[in-house]
């Protein structure tokens, strides 16, 4: 946690771009819930503009493909 609010708050003081990718709502990064997030998250809405990416999971999808097909190879001995 310490590191990451290092490189974090060192991009935030000398004013460089940051770009962060969390699967993280909105909410929760608004509402931390400790101090340690707080400082993280803070930083990250002051230097940040949030853009919400919606649709599939693609890896969600793979998984359940990769299971169905687990389960009938051991379906078939």
């Amino acid at each position: 946690m310490e590191q990451m609010f290092t490189v974090i708050d060192s991009r935030y003081r000398s004013k460089k771009p940051l770009i962060v990718t969390t699967n993280l709502k909105l909410e929760e990064i608004k509402n931390p819930p400790d101090l340690a997030h707080a400082r993280i998250y803070d930083r990250i809405l002051e230097r940040c503009a949030p853009v919400l990416f919606s649709g599939k999971n693609f890896r969600e999808e793979g998984a359940r493909a990769t299971k169905a097909a687990a389960k009938e190879i051991v379906s078939k001995e």
